[in-house]
């Protein structure tokens, strides 16, 4: 097996397929994300950065983890499959620790992050997100074939 597919019937390489199933949804919600997370943090950096420079640049962020995620999910292969399951984990962890320091300290967020109250403002799709990935790809990682 090699470092970024499994091994095919024919002994050739074969990519690891990650947007199949469940795996199509996860790739259209984090689009879905990206664009939303994106257009919002660009529009409120360019227009209104000096009210909550904090807020808007944690989405900002939000956007680029939902891009990498994206393309990770999309490319396919064992390495992508790692790197998004990495991703996923450190967006948990995001979503976890925003949303509690919104709930702390609400001063601290004159206004919401895409991740604030544990992304309330997106249905909670934030916090839903990265869990359903993280089982998703845990799941769809290579077998090696059995030993002959």
């Amino acid at each position: 097996m090699g470092a970024d597919g499994a091994v095919g019937a024919g002994g050739g390489r074969r990519r690891t397929k990650l947007v199949t199933g469940p795996g199509v949804l996860l790739v259209w919600l984090y689009g879905v994300m990206t664009v939303g997370a994106a257009s919002r943090s660009v529009y409120q950096i360019a227009t209104e950065f000096h009210r909550a420079p904090l807020a808007y640049s944690l989405s900002a962020v939000a956007a680029v983890v939902y891009v990498f995620i994206t393309y990770t999910l999309v490319r396919g292969g064992e390495t992508a499959r790692k790197v998004a399951l990495a991703c996923c984990a450190l967006e948990l962890a995001g979503v976890l620790t925003v949303g509690t320091w919104t709930l702390v300290d609400s001063s601290a967020f004159p206004d919401a992050t895409v991740w604030s109250y544990y992304g309330a403002g997106y249905i909670l799709i934030p916090v839903a997100l990265p869990v359903t990935g993280i089982l998703w790809l845990r799941r769809s990682r290579a077998v090696a074939p059995a030993a002959s």
